[in-house]
């Protein structure tokens, strides 16, 4: 049924509408009183039961199954198909998950975009107050959405249940009409600082547009961070400083742009930043220490994400460069986060400094019945079949010395992965080297000596044995007597 034209005056939803509850006031006309607001929410309620009643309503409700339906029924058959496309990009985890996410949620978008068609039909066909609740139901689904996927591409929980929290607030008071007047509530309560009006209202949008611009810059820098390191031209320390450089920066944007959105003057700021930042600089010396010491090991990459160093007793492989901090991983998982002015002021050994190669040196030996030129060449062949082991350079045995029982050798040979361990790679050369020993018959020798014992002659006289005389035996056995009595 096509409205007439008595009723143009209800063709356009900014014009007044008497039928439809909940209608808004300009903010200037805002009356913020409380009994008068709960009055109002009451009358909006009684309002909406009422009209709930009428036909247009259960029209509206019809219309709202039947939307559902459809986007239940499209879904079910999208889905399946849209995830066999989506497993081409399973080597792009990060642009995975957020199409993965509007995915899992394709019947909700598609059941807020045939609300929102079925509103604009609505428009055409009758008057817009009888579309009222399906714009009502198009607005939640809308928001829904739009809060679901926003918390889920969120990481952080705690800030994903606040967004969620503050989403679902604003769009409540949106829809009982009372968004305008919380916020005018909220911006009687102030304090004035000279010049400068701190609101609630400004405290709030401030908390929000700084969440919102961290969350960007987080997730812009990590993006950053990702591309850089697919870049084989750069160099791992380089592309650690471009990044951390770019995520300081844009967090330091959303701060600036935080600060001017809530309407405070930047340039006051002048004097307390110089005090703050004397204060800070007595106060933090440690962290403004490493902070530049994670500066200069960046600038001149001595060390880099993935470098075998030794510092002190603790040996592994460098995961990762924070800014205050290196964190070391040793061979037995324990992860050590060793300050930035450690490696700038101790003696650091860098395994694969300018080269990841790494010569290995085992020694042994061999009886004095073993040849010598077999000996080196069973053993070079034997530590050759090791995996690890580099063919260029090639193992290398060199006899040493000549001990007290045995022949002395060395055993060199190369790797490009000390990473991976080193004691375990020397315990697979030595049982190579004896493997390869016993099937060759070469004795390896072990320390032992022989004590031989000599007899010269008998002594021509037996020692006479002194025997205690009676009188000495008699006064004993008193004595014994004297002490048990």
């Amino acid at each position: 049924m096509r409205y007439t034209e008595n009723d143009s005056n209800h063709a356009t939803r900014g014009k007044e509408k008497p039928d439809a509850p909940m209608a808004r006031k300009p903010t200037d006309a805002l009356d913020i009183d409380p009994q008068r607001i709960i009055e109002q929410t009451g009358t909006n309620l009684v309002s909406a039961y009422e009209m709930l009643t009428t036909k247009w309503a259960l029209v509206q409700i019809g219309v709202i199954l039947g939307c559902y339906a459809v986007s239940w029924g499209i879904s079910y058959f999208a889905t399946p198909l849209l995830e066999a496309q989506l497993r081409r990009v399973e080597s792009q985890p990060q642009l995975m998950r957020a199409l993965v996410v509007p995915l899992r949620r394709l019947q909700w978008i598609l059941f807020a975009l045939t609300l929102w068609a079925s509103d604009l039909v609505m428009q055409q066909l009758t008057r817009p107050q009888h579309s009222y609740y399906v714009l009502i139901a198009a607005t939640l689904v809308a928001a829904g959405v739009v809060i679901s996927i926003a918390s889920r591409l969120i990481r952080n929980r705690l800030l994903a249940n606040l967004f969620a929290l503050a989403a679902w607030s604003i769009a409540a008071l949106n829809i009982l009409g009372l968004l305008d007047v919380t916020a005018a509530m909220l911006d009687k309560i102030a304090l004035s600082i000279g010049d400068f009006r701190l609101s609630l209202l400004v405290v709030v949008k401030g908390a929000l547009w700084l969440a919102v611009l961290i969350w960007l810059a987080t997730v812009i820098g990590n993006f950053t961070e990702q591309r850089l390191r697919r870049n084989v031209d750069l160099a791992p320390a380089l592309q650690v400083l471009i990044s951390k450089f770019i995520k300081f920066f844009l967090l330091a944007i959303a701060v600036l742009a935080t600060l001017t959105s809530i309407g405070l003057d930047l340039t006051a700021l002048t004097v307390f930043s110089g005090a703050l930042g004397i204060g800070i600089g007595f106060g933090l010396q440690k962290v403004a220490s490493n902070l530049i010491s994670g500066i200069i090991i960046l600038m001149d990459r001595s060390i880099k994400p993935g470098d075998v160093i030794a510092l002190g007793d603790t040996f592994g492989w460098i995961n990762s460069l924070k800014a205050r901090y290196v964190s070391i991983v040793t061979r037995d998982g324990i992860e050590y986060l060793i300050p930035n002015e450690v490696f700038v002021s101790d003696r650091v050994i860098n395994w694969s400094y300018s080269d990841r190669k790494v010569r290995i040196e085992l020694t042994f030996g061999v009886s004095y019945e073993s040849d010598p030129h077999q000996v080196r060449a069973i053993a070079v062949e034997a530590v050759s079949k090791i995996d690890r082991v580099l063919e260029r350079p090639p193992p290398v045995c060199h006899l040493t010395a000549f001990g007290e029982s045995s022949i002395d050798f060395v055993l060199r040979f190369w790797i490009e992965d000390p990473q991976n361990g080193l004691t375990n790679l020397r315990g697979a050369a030595f049982l190579a080297l004896w493997d390869a020993f016993e099937e060759a018959g070469v004795k390896i020798p072990y320390p032992h000596r022989e004590v031989l014992l000599r007899q010269t002659g008998a002594p021509e006289h037996e020692p006479e044995v002194l025997k205690p005389s009676k009188m000495s035996r008699r006064r004993a056995r008193a004595a014994d007597q004297t002490v048990e009595g």
